[in-house]
């Protein structure tokens, strides 16, 4: 794709960059953007550094998040390299890092007072295509805002009129820098004034984020749960097909369930502005749906309204759903594309009955708890009994086995073709639903370790469904595992951006810190996910890994007490092999036990091969390696992790890499 501008940028402030790039192709400049423009099966370097070769205008989004960011520093010293002009549109007033300090000498702002945003816009593509028409921009304008104060320039507040101080490859056309200040101006117009990270909200203009809080059930009957949520998750997925905006997952929203917090501090808590609430009472075949919008920042009512309709046609309850999903996107000024009204405005099934079942199926799917899982697959099962070509019931059986699977309570050869027996013919129903290719991804990765299928269908979920936190978190640990952690963390970022309560995906960022060798991080990170989720099974067992690649051995051992605490068996190995040889004797000591219960299906061979690398067993290690090999563990993955660095030299250890043909060894 041919472009004018590369925008480099932190994904945490996704939102905003997405809104400047939007705004520029709108207005015919053609802009380049990471991960959207990225071929499949480009590494991730090479097409980076190809963008800013073809580049004629480097923008800098600038916070505190990018300030930290090891990838946009590597992007700006490219940029430089190739001779590129740098405009800075600085977000928040930050002290720039040394690094960045480095290539960019003079920092300058502006404040952007004037809202509404959408009033600059034909201002913004005005300045941008002269930018890129090479005209000559008058320096009187730049002196005006100055003298306006809407401008300001570097620390001593001079103009740069003369200066010299930066060298642009338009000098010979009379392009000044004058002319990059301006693009600033009206750029930093474009977007709401002082942005800040996202858990902190604006009192300017509105932005494109939301949550929807879980319904009121207010039928007088908690056997209808069920129903209330399925309401809320249908409207969820039906805005999650908005590419235009940020919501914020199902998994977050719903730890507000009956919550008496004020809807500010929800909306800061999640790091959005808007907030869609409702209430469903269900009599018969009969429903009401009471839904609002409010600006969560003044508690003020953006829209409402309230439906009545018969549920024996069913195509009443999705127009409901579809109607209410469109109306919020056009009170956030959301463009919705015409392929995105297709998906949102989809009858999944005809059926009553299916459709109850369906939502039933979900509900208990949710609990995540073995006997759940049991009344979840019954309830799939009633569903494609009643409607044969229901394909969402055959994505939530192939959900069920996964869990199963993960949870130890099914064997990988038993769950596996189960699963992929029923995502296999959820394809075939229904091609363009984001979740089926999420978990056909999965499979793809962590089963049949096929790196290529599961990164297309990674990408196909991410593509049908922007935001997808799961599919985002997932995809971050493939690129982890083929070695490519800059693209890593920017999946990760953007999970946890749209689903920041999740303990599962708080956790999949401490492997992915453990990934970079940031553990201290790493462990802060499993800390806050076991404060929402004690249970979290990632991080009880990562944590320990993070604190012993930390050179924190005695807080290891402490964490792995905590963990068995209710097994005298396992306490008492720890005990004894601490007192005999410390660290490395307790996991000796622990390995030979986890060595022994591979027979039960809730440990896997990784899991003693990893003991036994922390004790300093090679020999041992290698073995479990290798029937992990044998039995296809799921864990195998990970080889890349650093807990393995002390094996990555043995023949061995090369040999299993090679055979699941990972790119290192």
């Amino acid at each position: 794709m041919q472009h004018d501008v590369f925008i480099s940028y932190s994904s945490i402030d996704k939102s905003v960059t997405d809104t400047i790039c939007s705004t520029l192709e709108q207005n015919g400049i053609n802009c380049w953007i990471a991960p959207r423009d990225i071929s499949p099966g480009v590494p991730f370097a090479e097409a980076i550094i190809d963008a800013i070769k073809e580049s004629k205008v480097f923008i800098l989004v600038y916070s505190t998040n990018s300030n930290q960011s090891s990838q946009v520093i590597k992007e700006v010293d490219r940029a430089v390299h190739h001779g590129l002009a740098i405009l800075t549109l600085r977000l928040e007033d930050v002290p720039m890092s040394k690094q960045l300090e480095y290539y960019i000498s003079d920092v300058h702002w502006l404040d952007a007072l004037t809202p509404p945003v959408e009033r600059h816009i034909n201002q913004l593509s005005g300045v941008v295509k002269m930018l890129m028409s090479k005209d000559k921009v008058k320096n009187d304008d730049i002196e005006k805002a100055i003298r306006k104060g809407t401008l300001r320039l570097g620390k001593t507040g001079k103009s740069l009129t003369g200066t010299g101080r930066h060298k642009y490859p338009w000098g010979k056309t009379g392009i000044t820098v004058a002319v990059i200040i301006t693009v600033l101006v009206v750029a930093l117009l474009l977007i709401s004034p002082l942005l800040k990270q996202k858990i902190s909200l604006s009192e300017s203009a509105m932005d494109k984020s939301i949550a929807v809080l879980p319904f009121h059930n207010l039928s007088g009957d908690p056997e209808q749960d069920y129903f209330s949520e399925g309401m809320m998750d249908e409207i969820l997925d039906r805005l999650f097909k908005v590419g235009d905006i940020k919501v914020i997952s199902r998994t977050s929203s719903m730890l507000y369930k009956n919550s008496r917090l004020p809807l500010k501090e929800i909306a800061a808590e999640l790091g959005v502005t808007a907030i869609l609430e409702g209430s469903v009472r269900k009599a018969g075949n009969m429903v009401w749906i009471t839904v609002q919008l409010i600006d969560a920042r003044n508690d003020t009512h953006l829209w409402s309204e309230i439906y009545d309709d018969d549920m024996s046609d069913l195509s009443h309850i999705f127009s409901i759903q579809s109607e209410v999903a469109q109306s919020v996107a056009r009170e956030l000024k959301a463009v919705i594309a015409p392929e995105e009204i297709q998906l949102i405005e989809k009858i999944p099934t005809t059926d009553l009955t299916a459709y109850n079942a369906y939502l039933n199926g979900q509900f208990f799917l949710s609990k995540d708890t073995p006997k759940d899982f049991d009344r979840a697959m019954q309830y799939f099962e009633l569903a494609i009994e009643k409607d044969p070509e229901f394909g969402l019931a055959y994505a939530g059986i192939a959900r069920v086995w996964n869990s199963r699977k993960q949870a130890g309570l099914a064997k990988v050869s038993e769950a596996t073709p189960k699963a992929e027996a029923a995502i296999k013919r959820a394809l075939e129903l229904d091609s363009t639903l984001s979740d089926v290719h999420r978990t056909l991804a999965g499979l793809r990765t962590w089963t049949r370790w096929d790196w290529k299928g599961g990164e297309e269908s990674f990408r196909k979920a991410i593509e049908l469904n922007p935001n997808n936190a799961e599919a985002h978190s997932a995809y971050s640990h493939l690129l982890n595992i083929l070695g490519r952690p800059d693209e890593a963390m920017k999946h990760i970022e953007t999970a946890l951006e749209l689903d920041p309560l999740n303990s599962r995906i708080r956790s999949f960022y401490g492997v992915n810190l453990m990934f970079v060798h940031r553990y201290d991080e790493a462990v802060k990170a499993f800390r806050e996910a076991l404060d929402l989720s004690p249970t979290q099974g990632i991080a009880v067992i990562n944590i320990v890994n993070a604190l012993y690649l930390g050179g924190r051995e005695e807080e290891a051992i402490e964490m792995l007490r905590s963990r068995w605490k209710d097994n005298s068996v396992y306490l008492k190995a720890i005990d004894e092999g601490n007192a005999e040889m410390g660290f490395k004797g307790a996991m000796k000591k622990l390995a030979g036990l986890r060595a022994e219960n591979t027979n039960i299906t809730q440990v896997s061979q990784t899991s003693p091969a990893q003991y036994f690398t922390w004790a300093g067993d090679v020999d041992n290690a290698l073995y479990w390696l290798e029937q992990a090999y044998e039995e296809r563990d799921p864990n195998l993955p990970y080889l890349l992790i650093p807990v393995y660095d002390g094996l990555r030299d043995q023949p061995r250890f090369q040999e299993i890499a090679r055979k699941m043909n990972l790119p290192y060894k």
